[in-house]
């Protein structure tokens, strides 16, 4: 899944950076998107497949952020009888992702300011990013640079509502947040920038992040296995999920009520699309997401490089080389980042 999840995300943020493609709904819900959006699934092109990259790659985020609850729960709650305390965990949590952080943001950096279109850095908001509380300030699609960065702030903010909030705790306080959030998403103008700066944090992250925490709960409920357990069912049940999922998912993209729900449905399409792979191609993205943490940092440096290709040349051409050059530079930085001392917890 975390395969899954990482290619999306390195796919899409190639392609919306380029003009005439369709852009997503991702923090706030924009009609016009969605118009666009239905104009190439009636009248497809060459394009399309680029065009639902665009529109529908970032929601490799939910996959990530229910895959973070899942694995809170079982690092936490199932192989340590310990309690650890906010403090340290919110320490070590933050110094994980640093690790992470600080080697993409510097390569990032050094390529932004010798690239044409250099990003005006200020020094309160490098620092804001550092310390993973830009999403947090007026704006944050203005001033977070690489966009993608916002996810560890994000991040950091789920660590620190898991640990005071959700730790060894009923799940009810976990539906009872998300039905919060989900609400305070309700009444928000769809296109407003309130809903924008809801999205780019917690709020915005916790339906996924919540169902993973719940899921990974189900075994000591007395249920006897979990979706993503080691039940095997007929595969033409994980195909039948799959199809219906992605179905509602294009549905439910053109109601603003409905989307807010999309994340329940790529979740359950992206786990019936793991159980569907032969093992050839599920080793393939087992590997991606052994690497999807150096990926996840080094994909914005290769952007910046060949994003330019397909504005003056060919889309396919520039998407192919973006590719390559990620995947090469992601084992490069994973290298750098492997020799990093690992915080202790």
């Amino acid at each position: 899944m975390r395969g899954i999840a990482i290619l999306a995300i390195v796919l899409h943020n190639y392609c919306h950076f380029i003009g005439k493609i369709v852009k997503e709904n991702e923090y706030q819900y924009l009609s016009f998107n969605n118009d666009r959006l239905w104009q190439v699934l009636t009248h497809p092109d060459a394009l399309l497949p680029v065009h639902l990259l665009s529109y529908f790659g970032h929601y490799g985020v939910p996959v990530f952020l229910f895959l973070s609850g899942f694995g809170l729960v079982k690092k936490y709650e199932e192989t340590s009888n310990d309690s650890c305390p906010p403090v340290r965990f919110v320490r070590y949590n933050y110094l994980k992702l640093l690790r992470m952080l600080i080697v993409g943001f510097v390569l990032f950096v050094c390529v932004d300011m010798v690239t044409p279109g250099r990003f005006s850095f200020h020094w309160d908001n490098v620092l804001a990013q550092l310390l993973m509380y830009i999403n947090v300030l007026p704006e944050p699609d203005k001033i977070i640079w690489p966009g993608i960065y916002w996810f560890f702030g994000l991040m950091m903010e789920l660590y620190i509502v898991y640990r005071l909030l959700f730790y060894r705790r009923s799940s009810w306080w976990v539906v009872a947040l998300v039905v919060v959030c989900w609400l305070l998403q309700v009444f928000c103008e769809p296109d407003g920038e309130i809903l924008n700066r809801l999205r780019y944090n917690c709020i915005g992250g916790m339906l996924p992040f919540g169902l993973g925490i719940i899921v990974a709960r189900i075994p000591t409920l007395g249920i006897k296995y979990s979706p993503i357990g080691n039940k095997t069912f007929p595969r033409w049940e994980y195909l039948m999920a799959l199809l219906l999922a992605s179905a509602l998912v294009v549905v439910m993209c053109f109601n603003y009520q409905s989307w807010l729900w999309i994340p329940v449905f790529i979740i359950i399409g992206c786990v019936a699309m793991v159980k569907l792979m032969p093992e050839c191609v599920l080793k393939v993205f087992v590997w991606f997401g052994s690497i999807s943490a150096a990926m996840f940092v080094a994909h914005p440096i290769a952007r910046k490089l060949f994003i330019t290709v397909a504005w003056k040349q060919d889309i396919y051409d520039g998407l192919m080389l973006y590719v390559v050059v990620t995947i090469a530079l992601s084992w490069a930085v994973k290298q750098i980042i492997d020799r990093i001392p690992k915080p202790t917890l």
